[in-house]
């Protein structure tokens, strides 16, 4: 499991910078003064750093960019990072600036000089956040061979007038990167190690941070029926299950939020197999449950002061002999039956089961599910926003408010009883899927049929988000650990209580 970055917090000694290894960090913007730490480490550089600050190169960098100076004369440093901050800068920035850093950390580790900063926590975190790296299954190889398994990132030390209130600061957000750490691992993880029981074990573990944890074995979840959930993952030799976890923070007789993730931990389409190529990806067909997860362990090790449940529904869509078929009719624990036209739209029969369980035995206050549920709508949306659909215009505001505030980029979608005619079945009381046209509005149109009245709901479609190809602000390109950040904010602006 990925290690978060050692920080520790401390006021500049600036002798002690002079001789310090690694990398170190300054925070400045042009035409202002250094701070002293600065000015004594400029001194030993001899004005190298007053003359970078002045410069047309650091003049156009954008705020949160950089200017790194190699092997400066005069320090024991490889490197000093001049970062373009200034005081007065949103969180979005302090964050951006972090990851800037959080980039160019290596394993001889930083000092960062923000003795005079108000957003020191923020850039901290993302330092943090931009620093990960899933590097469990890399082997170490000798010194003379290719390619060498990339050493971790090494300690920080943020430099600052108030250490203690920093840290205070700091301590919240640092359950954040926990949280998020936790999904990109979920996410990250191969399908022969994350399976359905794996990933309950890991599950199981938030115990020991205060969730209440319960794992529904496929007996119970007979009993309950859940043939829509049960019907997915019948092919595979791996279980499937349900975990539910709850965090009780908030008031006791207080109705908690719940969190539904879907937690396919691989797909190969079943019976409807995908082509070969890309399939691999399928590995993050679990990202809603990982999400779930990762907010679970944020809310406990920050002591929200609310009530939230998450439950995720872990399945294996393979073919097989017992695999399900095209054409099979299910009944969902709902007491609905369900034409299987596409045993590759299998993400919504999990949530629908996992859904309807959550609205029975916790009658929540409001409803949120994550799925990487289509292809249509990266098609729509591409890599750069979450699909969002609601039945409940206020609820779905405070969410794309939450949105906005951490950066995590989503766009509210439509929903209308025009879409749900291509769910009509001729044999069942709907199909699966509703045809190529709209993809991603049909399968939250089906997942709405499975939503109480009178529940505010929230679909989040992060297919497109959950893992990409190329680098993001806060992260790596791989696992992004979006909506972790986002459902976090939510409970603390509209769930978690004062005092």
């Amino acid at each position: 499991m990925t290690r978060p970055v050692a920080i520790t917090f401390a006021t500049p000694e600036p002798e002690q910078l002079v001789a310090a290894a690694g990398k170190i960090a300054v925070l400045a913007e042009p035409g202002t003064r250094l701070d002293p730490a600065a000015r004594r480490i400029d001194r030993a550089m001899r004005g190298a750093l007053t003359r970078a600050l002045e410069s047309a190169a650091f003049g156009k960098l954008e705020e949160g960019q950089a200017l790194t100076l190699s092997w400066p004369a005069g320090l024991a440093a490889e490197a000093v990072v001049l970062v373009r901050l200034p005081r007065k800068t949103d969180t979005a920035t302090a964050r951006k600036a972090g990851a800037t850093l959080g980039k160019a950390l290596g394993a001889e580790g930083m000092h960062l000089l923000a003795a005079s900063h108000p957003r020191a926590a923020e850039i901290v975190l993302g330092l943090s956040l931009r620093a990960y790296a899933f590097t469990d299954h890399r082997s170490r190889k000798e010194a003379d061979e290719a390619e060498p398994a990339p050493e971790g990132p090494g300690p920080v030390t943020c430099l600052v007038r108030d250490p203690d209130a920093v840290r205070a600061a700091f301590a919240p957000l640092s359950a954040l990167a926990e949280g998020v750490f936790l999904t990109r691992d979920l996410v990250s993880e191969p399908a022969n190690i994350l399976t359905t029981t794996e990933f309950a074990a890991r599950l199981e573990g938030l115990r020991e941070i205060g969730v209440e944890v319960e794992v529904l074995d496929e007996a119970r979840l007979r009993e309950l029926g859940m043939g829509a959930l049960l019907g997915v993952g019948q092919g595979s030799d791996s279980p499937s299950c349900v975990v539910v976890m709850q965090w009780r923070g908030g008031e006791g007789d207080e109705t908690p939020l719940a969190l539904i993730g879907k937690g396919v931990v691989f797909d190969t389409g079943g019976i409807s197999i995908k082509p070969a190529a890309g399939m691999e990806d399928m590995t993050m067909d679990m990202g809603g449950a990982g999400v779930v997860a990762g907010v679970m362990k944020a809310l406990a090790l920050r002591s929200a002061r609310a009530n939230v449940v998450g439950l995720v529904g872990l399945v294996e869509n393979m073919p097989s002999g017992n695999a399900q078929r095209p054409g099979d009719v299910v009944r969902s624990m709902k007491g609905d039956t369900i034409e299987v036209i596409n045993t590759d739209a299998e993400g919504r029969l999990v949530l629908a089961d996992v859904m309807w369980y959550a609205q029975e035995r916790f009658a929540p206050a409001a409803m949120v599910d994550l799925a990487t549920l289509t292809g249509a709508i990266i098609i729509a949306l591409g890599h750069e926003n979450t699909g969002v659909f609601s039945n409940d215009d206020a609820f779905c505001a405070d969410l794309l408010k939450a949105c906005a505030a951490e950066g995590e980029g989503a766009w509210r979608m439509p929903l209308g009883k025009a879409y749900d005619k291509m769910l009509k079945s001729d044999i069942a009381d709907m199909k699966n899927v509703g045809g190529r046209a709209a993809g991603s509005i049909t399968a939250a149109q089906f997942l709405q049929r499975f939503v109480r009245e009178g529940t505010a709901w929230v679909h989040l479609d992060i297919a497109g988000t959950c893992k990409t190809s190329a680098e993001t602000a806060l992260a790596p390109k791989g696992a992004s650990g979006w909506g972790v950040l986002s459902l976090d904010r939510l409970v603390r602006d509209r769930f978690e209580k004062d005092g």
